[in-house]
């Protein structure tokens, strides 16, 4: 039997995604996350983890134009996300928002290849563009519409108002890549147990969504950034890592449930957060590289192996990018739910109801005492 968690126990088989957390290596369908991060583009692995193969150039171009003409969202979703009370959290008004969907499109029950194939565009064209009108609604601004010759990336960046600056959207498609799929995670888990009941993919999309809201899944990045803005200065890094660690506080981007070396996504996205330039970039880089440093010798002189993840650089590299701290995690959402909508048509494909047990470890077998009997 595993131990809390269902840690170790196989619920599924999959052609997706390997991760080797005591080498570090993780791969899409074969193909190493770093071979990926260099020379494709998220539309180019949407379609390997939705295929199993990278397209050819027609099928690049038949896909980017069906993502192009699904990304229109429909006025009364706009309404929705104008209606949300003020402070709602983005993830919040995302995970509405998607639920809507689900109600609004005609193929939301039709359960035929053809149709999900369709749906699957359909949320990870809309995705972003919500992402985007949840930040300029808020703000009392019109939603952008996206371009239709853009790409995914690109047309992130203009309906945020931030640069969409080619290398710039570049820096944001790979990091979709990076989070686009993560083998058996929570909110993968959650969207698989949703499809397997034969629930419509919005609800998949809609559970995982919610799983994904939680802090100890996608919240990390939105936690080192405020851990970057608190110690302020990479002078103050150091005192701040060793007061939190007497405290036995979690250092934020620390440690992961898989890897036991060194994040494969975290370098690569320590290399973009590089190239980016820029005196802002340069000083959340320069505290995030002492954090390291202190981090480092820390755990070699308490003998213990912890590293940077994946999460530990994205929150420099959004908040570069102009992406608000509080989106972080939608920003996770729009690259994840490729994964998602892969897994569920993986477990379509050869589907058995998910039905774990539970351990019993209450009362033995008692007898109900007459009310005026009891303590």
């Amino acid at each position: 039997m595993s131990g809390s968690g269902l840690e170790g126990v196989v619920v599924a088989r999959t052609r997706l995604s390997q991760i080797d957390g005591e080498a570090g290596r993780l791969a899409y369908g074969g193909y190493s996350i770093e071979d990926l991060a260099e020379h494709a583009t998220f539309e180019e692995v949407a379609h390997l983890l939705w295929h199993g193969e990278l397209p050819g150039r027609a099928e690049l171009d038949a896909l980017r134009a069906q993502l192009a003409d699904a990304s229109a969202l429909d006025d009364r979703v706009l309404a929705l996300i104008r209606s949300a009370p003020a402070g709602a959290r983005p993830m919040a008004i995302l995970r509405t928002a998607v639920s809507a969907l689900g109600m609004l499109d005609p193929d939301a029950e039709d359960t035929a290849d053809g149709a999900n194939l369709r749906k699957v565009v359909r949320l990870t064209a809309q995705l972003p563009v919500i992402t985007a009108a949840i930040a300029r609604t808020r703000d009392g601004r019109d939603p952008v519409a996206p371009r239709p010759d853009a790409g995914i990336a690109t047309n992130f960046l203009r309906m945020l108002g931030a640069d969409p600056d080619p290398d710039r959207a570049r820096v944001v498609d790979v990091a979709l890549i990076l989070h686009a799929e993560h083998g058996m995670n929570a909110s993968t888990f959650s969207a698989r147990v949703t499809i397997a009941t034969l629930a419509d993919l919005y609800s998949a999309v809609t559970s995982a969504i919610g799983t994904l809201k939680g802090p100890l899944h996608g919240g990390a990045n939105q936690r080192v950034m405020h851990m970057l803005e608190e110690i302020g200065e990479p002078e103050n890094a150091e005192a701040w890592v060793h007061d939190a660690l007497d405290r036995n506080e979690k250092i934020m981007g620390f440690g992961h449930r898989v890897y036991r070396t060194l994040d494969p996504r975290a370098p690569i996205l320590r290399d973009l957060a590089h190239g980016l330039g820029g005196e802002d970039n340069s000083r959340w880089l320069r505290i995030s590289d002492r954090v390291v440093e202190v981090m480092d010798a820390e755990m070699q002189k308490r003998g213990k192996k912890i590293y940077p993840n994946v999460d530990f650089f994205s929150a420099s590299v959004y908040r570069t990018l102009g992406i608000p701290v509080d989106l972080f995690t939608n920003v996770f959402a729009c690259a994840r739910v490729v994964g998602w909508t892969a897994h569920a048509m993986e477990q379509l494909a050869d589907n058995r109801l998910i039905r774990p047990r539970a351990e019993y470890v209450g009362p033995a077998q008692r007898t109900v005492e007459p009310i005026d009997q009891r303590p």
